[in-house]
């Protein structure tokens, strides 16, 4: 029997339950610890009386406690909602009123659960954290490195969100299930007896219940006290012809076709906003498309820092199609610049762009132009 026990970061959904009943049949110490990220009774105006489909729900905290209960494994809610709010939700809040389009699940990754949890496992004595992320992890020898990889089942893959994962992060990291298909998550789980094992995936952002970011951004501020300018604006083409108006930039973002309030003989998309004169600039599909993007805050998972031009396909949105790229160093060791083979569409500040070579996430950053 190991010494030093494994904390498992439950999350009340069947992946996590599964990881955590995993380590157990494996003959593992497991500790379960349930991150408590957001006040679900707060900004009652945006409730819809509908939990289920949430991340992080109190529902979920109610199902992690009767999965960790059925494996007879210790289990401990932890309260991070101040860490959660001044890392994820008011970074996630600034960015969109700037005229970007954040992330807010890398963010919690990057901040939260693979920097607030590792200290709660130090905290029970664990040397190791387990996820039930779909992704992958290997120790290169020639290198010396961690590596982080795309989860075989690409459709649940999540390593678009992981890519600010540290060589530290990694070396104490567990992803149990990248090896598994979701199908074959879901019979194991019943194989397991675990009790969920039928229970849908969540699909919203734990403190946007009804998936209307703009709505959630106007119930925060005014709770906060936050007085908002006036955020009326016009509606332009790119020579500064006006075509409507709007009531607030941060309703708006990049690649945008539906909900502009104007009507041409053709179709419009986004393609910026201007949150310092109020502006949303729209235009052709083909405007869309950008030769290159500039990312910040790199962080480089699997490969050393760039010191040459080196080849890599880069995504720029959860699903989008990872587009070969030739990545420059510049000067500043924490930015890159990213030449597309091809123009890509919709190049949208505030997204993250991940750098791949197969499987392998060589790193990631910000884009921020």
């Amino acid at each position: 029997m190991p010494d030093r026990p494994i904390a498992v970061a439950m999350s009340g959904g069947v992946d996590s339950s599964t990881v955590a009943a995993l380590l157990v049949r494996q003959g593992q110490r497991v500790v379960g610890l349930t991150m408590q990220l957001w006040n679900q009774r707060r900004l009652p105006q945006l409730q819809t009386g509908e939990s289920s489909g949430r991340c992080c729900s109190l529902d979920d905290v109610y199902d992690a406690r009767w999965v960790a209960g059925q494996l007879g494994i210790p289990y401990y809610v932890v309260n991070f909602e101040a860490d959660f709010e001044e890392q994820v939700v008011r970074p996630f809040v600034s960015e969109y009123l700037s005229g970007r389009t954040p992330i807010p699940c890398t963010l919690c990754n990057n901040f939260i659960k693979f920097d607030r949890f590792l200290e709660m496992a130090d905290s029970v004595g664990a040397e190791k954290v387990a996820t039930g992320h779909y992704a992958r992890i290997r120790f290169d020898q020639v290198s010396g490195r961690y590596q982080l990889l795309r989860g075989v089942d690409t459709a649940k893959d999540q390593t678009y969100f992981l890519w600010g994962l540290t060589q530290p992060q990694l070396a104490r990291t567990l992803f149990p299930l990248g090896e598994l298909k979701k199908s074959e998550v879901r019979r194991l789980a019943a194989e397991l007896g675990i009790p969920i094992a039928d229970k849908p995936d969540s699909q919203e952002i734990c403190f946007v219940p009804n998936g209307d970011y703009a709505a959630f951004l106007d119930a925060y501020l005014a709770e906060q006290g936050v007085a908002r300018d006036a955020a009326t604006g016009e509606i332009v083409d790119r020579s500064g012809a006006v075509l409507g108006t709007h009531q607030g930039v941060h309703h708006f973002t990049v690649g945008q076709r539906r909900g502009l309030g104007i009507a041409r003989g053709e179709p419009l998309y986004v393609i910026a906003t201007e949150p310092a004169r109020q502006r949303v600039v729209v235009g052709r599909g083909e405007e869309l498309l950008r030769p290159s993007l500039v990312a910040g805050q790199v962080n480089w998972a699997s490969w050393p820092p760039l010191t040459r031009p080196e080849r890599a396909q880069v995504q720029i949105r959860n699903k989008h199609v990872a587009a070969w790229a030739t990545l420059h160093p510049t000067e500043d060791p924490t930015r890159v610049q990213v030449a597309f083979d091809e123009p890509q569409r919709a190049v949208t500040p505030g997204q993250a762009a991940v750098f791949y070579v197969g499987d392998l996430v060589a790193g990631g950053g910000w884009i921020e132009a």
